[in-house]
């Protein structure tokens, strides 16, 4: 199967539909872990966990220091701006208190703590993984899913490369203005993935969506964000007419603007690239493993 461009991911019909799946699945692994799900909440700490993960599952069998460290993850997060030296430090403290890290015992060098991430994590993040290689499935035809469930080994080599494309990609690490608002607020990123979700049947090229009754009070409940902020993210859209509702005092249908959905769109584009590419390269170099081995 050829491999899925940025461009072909963002224009292709099927996209919209597996946009509201992906927006489904990640509303439901929220709701079953809102713990974890909150330390990711935000795309700051979208960044700092992928981060996280890649260097613990980059650990190997034969290098004993390898891995996830404090120095190493602060490092990474200072080069990516994403947070304080301070603030990344309290990140992965916070990780070990709800125990979706732990220090690996018998480190040879004693005043080096390595961690990994623990059962529940993994399978959090897995099961992250998987969803989106079920949605590209849908875009051609692959098997994804299947094969990446029947060898775990695909998820622990993809998992560090699609997160190193996607850190190191301007358009993810920047998300456009007209949904950076929503991104870089504590569960403004599922808030986006609702009204995603909420999405039927549309024209692309219609200047506004509509999407049924929203009201901010239901959002504040479902996902436990502050009626302040969420308030603050949506008149922020709402004074650049990127979306609004039928009726004054926010009553009525919500609708969206073509732009935003189309920004959201091509943002989310390049996440389902890099994982495609994250999917290939693992399979080229188990390939060459095995081959080796042979």
């Amino acid at each position: 199967m050829p491999q899925l461009t940025r461009a072909s991911i963002a224009a292709h019909a099927l996209f919209p539909a597996i946009e509201k799946q992906i927006a489904r699945h990640l509303i439901t692994i929220h709701n079953e872990t809102p713990r974890l799900s909150r330390l990711k909440a935000s795309h700051r700490k979208w960044l700092m966990t992928h981060a996280m993960f890649a260097l613990s599952l980059s650990r190997r069998d034969d290098d004993p220091m390898s891995g996830l460290t404090a120095t190493r993850f602060i490092e990474i997060v200072m080069r990516l701006a994403a947070a304080s030296r301070n603030t990344a430090t309290a990140y992965l403290a916070e990780l070990l208190a709800y125990k979706f890290l732990r220090e690996v015992p018998d480190v040879p060098d004693r005043r080096v703590r390595v961690f990994e991430t623990t059962e529940v994590a993994n399978a959090a993040m897995k099961r992250w993984f998987n969803g989106h290689m079920a949605c590209l499935d849908r875009l051609d035809g692959g098997n994804r899913e299947a094969t990446t469930i029947a060898d775990p080994r695909i998820f622990k080599l993809g998992q560090p490369i699609a997160a190193g494309i996607l850190v190191a990609d301007p358009l993810w690490r920047d998300p456009p203005d007209t949904i950076g608002h929503f991104l870089w607020s504590d569960l403004g990123g599922m808030v986006l993935h609702d009204l995603i979700a909420r999405l039927g049947e549309f024209d692309r090229a219609a200047p506004r969506t509509p999407v049924g009754p929203v009201t901010l009070a239901e959002l504040s409940e479902i996902y436990m964000i502050s009626a302040t902020n969420l308030k603050r993210m949506f008149k922020k859209a709402e004074s650049e007419d990127l979306l609004g509702w039928d009726l004054p005092r926010r009553r009525g249908n919500l609708w969206l603007s073509q732009r935003f959905i189309e920004d959201y769109f091509t943002w989310q584009s390049a996440k389902f690239a890099a994982l495609d590419v994250a999917y290939r390269e693992s399979l080229q170099q188990l390939t060459i493993e095995q081959d080796a081995a042979a």
